[in-house]
């Protein structure tokens, strides 16, 4: 009699130890939330604590601003993608005589008559997580019809591969003309779109308008 009763008590703990085990466990377990998928016939699992993280590329606005003009273009595009901005800025900074193309001795003049003395010195031509900007704006003014020679070391010294490319340009009078397509021959990489030109003096919906068009 005293031996059976012993067996029955232990039968008893074993249960109840089991029932305990099973309650911590499931305790323990990671929380889930199921989320029925009308388009399919079995529910997703999606744990809570997970993270999702975004796949947008960033934009870069690049340019190279000889009187001011350019210069806001660029800031009007960069607030209206949200982008970064790079000033291209030469070592031997252009000077406003050196800028007067109505004289044949400036630096501008004597640059345009002797293309061998282009080769821009740039204070850097590296920026910051390069690989991070999937869209680049590269802007300038226009002298004699092309782009201003100073960001041709830019162009030349970046890789440009798997980047949408769009250059933009100012000038009081000249039209884009084939500088884009000369900077995209440059640079040998990207996939260049084609530019845009803006008088001096551009309103800022007017930019916005051009960049809002190219739904980016």
């Amino acid at each position: 009699m005293k031996k059976t009763i012993a067996l029955l008590t232990g039968f008893i703990c074993i249960i109840g130890l089991t029932a305990c085990g099973e309650k911590d466990s499931s305790e323990s377990s990671e929380i889930s939330v199921t989320v029925i998928d009308t388009g399919t016939s079995e529910p997703k699992t999606i744990s809570e604590n997970a993270v999702t993280e975004s796949t947008e590329g960033k934009t870069l606005i690049v340019y190279y601003s000889a009187s001011g003009y350019t210069e806001k273009v660029a800031e009007y595009i960069a607030s209206g993608t949200n982008g970064d901005l790079f000033e291209i800025e030469p070592v031997d900074v252009y000077s406003d005589e050196d800028l007067n193309w109505t004289n044949p001795d400036s630096r501008v003049c004597y640059e345009h008559e002797n293309p061998d003395s282009r080769d821009v010195e740039l204070v850097s031509t590296q920026v910051e997580n390069w690989d991070s900007y999937d869209t680049v704006f590269i802007g300038y003014p226009i002298w004699w019809g092309e782009a201003a020679w100073v960001v041709d070391n830019f162009v030349k010294e970046n890789d440009f591969t798997d980047k949408k490319v769009i250059p933009f340009c100012t000038s009081a009078s000249s039209g884009l003309g084939e500088s884009d397509r000369l900077l995209a021959d440059m640079a040998g990489t990207g996939n260049w779109i084609d530019g845009e030109r803006f008088p001096s003096g551009v309103a800022e919906n007017d930019v916005r308008e051009w960049v809002n068009s190219l739904g980016l």
